[in-house]
């Protein structure tokens, strides 16, 4: 007779590896661990199935910290790792931690097939508008103006945003979060997890040495409630203290503006309501930023489509139900010729 057991529940430590973490003190991605490794968790995440994938940059230590296993790959290539793995391993939970530079400049090709073929795997981006692990050059996501040992007269290139280079690849899951707000990311990984297809998540990540505070106009305690607006599915944009504060459609400009509720005849009526399944929206919500918006976080669009191993799979199966292939035959199909 099978007797069925159920697995031993895990704690947050069954996560953690025995290495000593090496990342700068006070470090974003110190708060962005200790939140995945709850997650993993209460997600009832087994180690033996999960796998984390990184490339280089500073948080790309991330799979030595996990007990689970991890390839620590070369720069810019981890999705193409990620992707071989997935479609090697379907039953795997595979992870892809990568960093804005790692991600945008010279990974950016590969980010944007992994996303367009919708292959099934997680992918965080940490992003500090920084290089932080060769000493503070700009990168992709820095501000027009930004000094750095590159940039010695500021950066006169226009950043990249994350979640619009995302959503431009046809990603089907794009989410952002701030790397101290551990229950909300705990919610974004489990959702992430949960998304057959490729998942997108910005990670907004503080970096204390080299460009400390860049995120501080809506990450500090004393203006994070009137510069957050945490986006849920079928439920009005609204933020602010008092949750007086939304996002409303202007339909004679067609463009996103902020609103106060009662302040020139405003009703809650007028505020737009999340839809996370609308591609329209989430393209205007991730191009809003601020000061003059607050930061939009959370799930911004979900719009599930079949993964990509999943088709390579069935056309597999597919092949192989024609029967045995001939290799000779196919060899000398076509055009061949016999050298004397």
């Amino acid at each position: 007779m099978n007797i069925s057991v159920q697995p031993e529940k895990l704690s947050p430590k069954d996560f953690a590896s025995d290495q000593d973490v090496r990342w700068c003190p006070g470090c974003g991605d110190y708060a962005i661990l200790k939140a995945m490794h709850k997650a993993l968790a209460e997600m009832g995440a087994r180690p033996e199935k999960t796998v984390f994938v990184s490339g280089i940059g500073c948080s790309s230590r991330f799979p030595y910290y996990m007990a689970t296993y991890g390839f620590h790959t070369i720069h810019g290539r981890a999705p193409a790792v990620a992707t071989g793995l997935k479609l090697a391993q379907p039953e795997l939970d595979v992870w892809v931690v990568t960093g804005d530079g790692d991600a945008l400049s010279i990974g950016g090709n590969h980010l944007f097939h992994v996303l367009r073929r919708n292959v099934d795997v997680n992918i965080l981006l940490f992003n500090n508008e920084v290089y932080g692990l060769t000493k503070g050059q700009f990168s992709p996501t820095s501000r027009l103006g930004q000094k750095s040992p590159s940039t010695p007269l500021g950066s006169i290139d226009s950043p990249a945003d994350a979640c619009t280079f995302a959503l431009g690849s046809n990603a089907r899951f794009v989410a952002r979060g701030i790397d101290i707000q551990a229950k909300q990311l705990g919610a974004l990984f489990a959702r992430a997890r949960d998304h057959k297809g490729a998942s997108f998540i910005e990670l907004i990540q503080n970096c204390i040495v080299y460009n400390d505070a860049v995120f501080s106009e809506f990450t500090e305690k004393a203006v994070a409630a009137d510069m957050q607006l945490h986006a849920v599915h079928g439920q009005p944009l609204l933020y602010g203290k008092d949750k007086n504060k939304g996002i409303r459609l202007n339909t004679q400009t067609l463009q996103l503006e902020t609103v106060v509720i009662g302040e020139n005849g405003v009703t809650e009526g007028d505020i737009l309501v999340h839809d996370e399944t609308n591609r329209v929206l989430a393209g205007m919500l991730v191009a809003i930023r601020p000061p003059h918006f607050p930061e939009i976080l959370g799930v911004i669009y979900c719009d599930p489509a079949q993964s990509y191993e999943t088709v390579v799979s069935e056309q597999n199966e597919k092949a192989k139900a024609g029967g045995p292939g001939d290799i000779d035959k196919l060899m000398r199909a076509g055009n061949t010729w016999s050298v004397e």
